[in-house]
């Protein structure tokens, strides 16, 4: 029997702070990356505003500090701590894990870049997959004990529309072979995002654990800093959210009871998206960002790309 699709009373004009009245999420802690811009702010706004304790992992500690002062103040809520994580380097993520002490009930998985010039780390991999991708998979794999030991967790991984027109060529995820596309490198990752969301699920929820993933939409931030006046022009007519409306749906799966036990789902507008459609090109999610055989293939070749950067 097929799955009944996920609906909410909210919508794409909703705000996190919509989603969250009338949430409590004292004695919960949540770690939000990306804390410290966009979206990823005001993520952290909402759960703080409901009472989490939240910790931002961020690259730059002292924009973190900035925003974490200014949603303490605004909040009335002292639970608001920042930790470095830079998500392209796997030292860091490790050293984030370990440091890591006690239960852990909320995982957003929010950090990102997108198209950037050719850029590679350290193990060679291309970087938007190793960031969007490859640092949240060793972070989230990494935390399992913490979620697992909450009771009852959720992860949530952000996605983009922008996976429909990228399916995830295993044989190249690092663009060795393939001449580099910034933009198709940007939606692989984000193809890969929504099958860790889809496997991750899986494999967890005997734990307690659920895992869905979150397209915000379009949105304004630091995020599109790199692409040039020729990308702007030849997308599509989106209908841009704020950065709060872009939050809504994170914080949804983060935070609202009525996503109790509802996991390996792929959100849009506060809701389950439909099924992609060329004729709807702005919604929806593709067969093959949710399919299962992907989803397990690709979280054995993330296990195997950690493991040889390990050996090397």
């Amino acid at each position: 029997m097929a799955e009944s699709r996920t609906t909410t009373p909210f919508d794409a004009r909703s705000t996190a702070a919509d989603v969250v009245a009338g949430v409590d999420l004292s004695g919960q802690r949540a770690i939000v990356t990306g804390a410290s811009s966009g979206i990823g702010v005001e993520t952290t706004r909402a759960l703080a505003t409901a009472g989490a304790e939240v910790t931002l992992a961020v690259r730059d500690v002292r924009a973190g500090e900035r925003i974490a002062r200014e949603i303490g103040n605004g909040t009335a809520n002292g639970l608001l701590r920042v930790m470095p994580l830079d998500l392209s380097d796997r030292r860091s993520v490790a050293a984030f894990v370990a440091s890591w002490d006690g239960p852990l009930h909320i995982l957003v998985n929010n950090a990102g870049v997108s198209a950037t010039p050719e850029m590679r780390t350290a193990e060679g991999w291309e970087l938007q997959f190793a960031t969007n991708h490859l640092g949240h998979f060793a972070l989230a794999t990494g935390l399992h004990p913490a979620l697992a030991g909450a009771g009852r967790a959720r992860v949530v991984s952000l996605s983009s529309i922008a996976h429909a027109q990228a399916p995830m060529v295993f044989e190249d995820v690092n663009f060795r072979e393939r001449p580099y596309d910034r933009l198709l490198a940007y939606g692989e990752s984000k193809t890969a995002t929504a099958l860790f969301a889809v496997e991750a699920n899986r494999r967890w929820a005997g734990d307690g654990i659920t895992v869905n993933a979150a397209n915000p939409g379009a949105i304004h931030t630091n995020l599109a800093r790199h692409l040039t006046e020729e990308d702007y022009a030849n997308l599509p007519a989106f209908d841009f959210k704020t950065p709060q409306q872009g939050a809504a749906t994170s914080v949804l799966l983060a935070a609202s009871p009525q996503l109790d036990g509802i996991g390996g789902r792929y959100f849009e507008d506060c809701a389950q998206a439909v099924r992609y459609s060329p004729e709807t090109p702005l919604r929806g999610v593709a067969d093959h960002a949710i399919d299962p055989v992907a989803a397990a293939r690709l979280w054995q070749l993330s296990l195997d790309l950690l493991a040889g950067a390990e050996r090397a």
